[in-house]
This record gives C-alpha cells, sequence and structure tokens, in this order.
C-alpha cells in the first residue's frame, strides 16, 4: 500500500507537472514572455516537489537503550558533538547523557537549583538556560540568572545576571551570529503576565538589549533561525488566573528580520495549534514536534513541517505516542526526541525515545 502511495505521490508531484509545462510550451512556442512565465512556473514547482521530497520514506518508532534516562518535563534535548543531553525538568534532576552511536545512557550532574521550562542552546560547546523558571504550578518563578552546563568537565555555573525588568519564563531562545535572542515568555508561571518581549544577549559583554516587541504573545513555545530571519512557532497564552489553561493556544506564525529589527506576520497558520512542542530546523523547514492543547487529552503526536521560502506548512508523520514538554535534536539525517508526557497536564511521565528515520 505504502510503496503504491509513494508511486501516486511520484507521478503527481513529479511527473505530472513537467508533462504540463511541457504541453503549454508547445501552445505558446512564439509567446518569449509566456515562455518565461511557463520556466519560471516549472522552476517554482521543481523547488516544491524537492521540498515535499524530503522524509519520504521516513516513520517514527521507539527505539531500546542500555541504561535509562530520568523520566522529565519541562526539560531539553540538546546535541554538543555528537551526544545528546537531556538536561533540566521539574525537580532537581541529573543530566542525562544519550550516545547515537552505542544506544548508552550516561548520567551527568545535576544543576544547583531546579529549573524547568526554557529553550537550551549551545554556545562554544556549552549548554545555556536563559530565562528558565523554577517552583512549582501554577506560580512557577522565573530565575534571576542563566545557567550554564558544560559537558566536557560535567560541572555547572552560574552566568549572568538577568535584567530584572526583562526576567521571564518559557521564553524561545535561539543562537545567531554568536549572541542570544529571548522571545516572549510569561512572569507567572502559568498563572499570568504573558509578554511580547525580545531581547539579545551577548555572551562576550555580558550585555542585554532590548530589541522590537513581538506581535503575540506566547509561552510554552520554540524559536527557531533560519538564515537572517528568526520564528516563533506555536505555544499557548497560559492564563491560569482565569481558567483557561491551554485554551490560548497561538495559531500565529510571527517572523523577525535579524538584520532590520522588524517583525511580520506569517500567511500561514500552523495546523495544529499547540504547546510544549519540539522543534527542530531541517533545510528550509522548521518541524514543530508533539505538544499539547485543549482540543484534546491526550497529548499530540502530530508532526508539522513550516518551509520558509513556500511559507507553508506540510504534514509529516505522527509520533507513535503523543508527548509535550520536550526538546528534539536532528543528527546525522534523523530527528530524535525523549521524555515528556503522555497527557495534557504533568502525567504520565515517559520513559520512552523515538526516532524519525528510514531505517
Amino acid at each position: 500500500m505504502l510503496n503504491k502511495q509513494l508511486c501516486h505521490y511520484y507521478v503527481a508531484g513529479f511527473i505530472l507537472p513537467y508533462i504540463a509545462v511541457y504541453l503549454a510550451s508547445q501552445l505558446f512556442k512564439k509567446d518569449l514572455i509566456m515562455k518565461k512565465v511557463l520556466l519560471l512556473a516549472l522552476s517554482i514547482m521543481l523547488f516544491i516537489s524537492k521540498a515535499n521530497a524530503q522524509f519520504d520514506g521516513y516513520t517514527w518508532k521507539v527505539i531500546t537503550t542500555t541504561g535509562d534516562f530520568l523520566k522529565r518535563e519541562e526539560a531539553d534535548f540538546v546535541n554538543v558533538n555528537g551526544k545528546f543531553y537531556l538536561i533540566g525538568g521539574r525537580k532537581i534532576q541529573e543530566v542525562s547523557i544519550f550516545d547515537p552511536k552505542t544506544s548508552i545512557w550516561t548520567t551527568g550532574a545535576k544543576p544547583p537549583m531546579e529549573l524547568h521550562h526554557f529553550q537550551a542552546a549551545v554556545y562554544k560547546d556549552e549548554i545555556y538556560l536563559i530565562c528558565a523558571m523554577t517552583a512549582g504550578y501554577p506560580h512557577e518563578k522565573p530565575v534571576d540568572n542563566i545557567y550554564i552546563y558544560t559537558p566536557k568537565t560535567d560541572t555547572w555555573r552560574v552566568g549572568a545576571t538577568i535584567p530584572q525588568d526583562r526576567r521571564r519564563g518559557s521564553a524561545g531562545v535561539a543562537l545567531y551570529k554568536d549572541k542570544f535572542y529571548v522571545t516572549s515568555g510569561i512572569l507567572d508561571g502559568h498563572y499570568t503576565g504573558n509578554v511580547t518581549w525580545v531581547d539579545v544577549y551577548d555572551p562576550k559583554t555580558d550585555k542585554w538589549t532590548k530589541l522590537a516587541d513581538a506581535p503575540t504573545a506566547r509561552d510554552h513555545a520554540h524559536a527557531a533561525i533560519i538564515g537572517d530571519k528568526l520564528y516563533s512557532i506555536g505555544g499557548v497564552q497560559s492564563n491560569a488566573k482565569e481558567n483557561k489553561g491551554l485554551q490560548g493556544v497561538v495559531a500565529q506564525v510571527d517572523v523577525y528580520d535579524l538584520k532590520t529589527n522588524k517583525w511580520s506576520v506569517a500567511d500561514a497558520k500552523l495546523p495544529n495549534p499547540r504547546a510544549g512542542n519540539g522543534s527542530v530546523v531541517v533545510d528550509n523547514e522548521i518541524l514543530v514536534i508533539a505538544g499539547e492543547s485543549a482540543k484534546q487529552r491526550v497529548a499530540h503526536n502530530e508532526v508539522d513541517a513550516y518551509n520558509v521560502k513556500t511559507g507553508q506548512f506540510r504534514t509529516l508523520p505522527p509520533l507513535v505516542q503523543g508527548r509535550h514538554a520536550v526538546g528534539a535534536i536532528y543528527h546525522d539525517k534523523k530527528i530524535y526526541t525523549v521524555a515528556g508526557v503522555g497527557n495534557a497536564g504533568g502525567s504520565p511521565l515517559l520513559s520512552t525515545i523515538e526516532i524519525f528515520s528510514k531505517d
């Protein structure tokens, strides 16, 4: 069945466009303008076909590993020199370290305090946790400092102090030209205080700079950078104060031009709005992986890919199990995601790692 579907896709996506353009070109042999239009149309179709062909034949599966990781939520999962670090989460948890070559888990040092609700970023082979939170639901508290983990020495240190008027948690963080861009977040856990703030932090000078506010407030969302633009996709406007829970999931895609310090809003919207998702960048696509929403009790298993060139989403095969409060890694043409929660809310904690591959 799968081979037949792939065959139909190949015919529809690759062969028919060629035939259509060829036949049309014969009708307009003497019309140079129309010929140019047709060539442009063919180029666009070829680009879209190539983009849609990525991940053909890929599926998600749960893999067997040696050793265990500590089950956790509101953590992140990042790659440093080919080893994967499951870091942070509620409670003070050791770092769980995964070697994808051997499928073996080992254990690293505990952080100096509870750190959760952050998007980790890697800079000079160290893992930076910026605008994390601590304490329990619904009044999780933004931490005062950046926290940094060094895999080489398996040690933690306290980094720069975050300006008091810019402290928040559950923000998006992405690295661009050796500077950290911090987007949106929330002031008071899940309770209230969604913000549109955007800052850039320079680790060389310890300087924070305020940038143009984002069009949309959101928390529990990741930031992603492709080229000279930053993208905010997914997330929620948490509001336990008014008992709204996950009702305020965000479908809008916000785009920040890193050169001009200006925001715009994409035409496309996230097809399945949700928060607490993982994300990875693969070429010109941002993959939004899993998440949670008020739409369903079970965590989402959907994977939506946003192509920054075409400005469109497409749907990829779903995870084996829905999960949220997760991170994801793209490595060696495979995607990994691990841990998190199986239902909306805080339970059950999951003990599996999934891989998206052709194997």
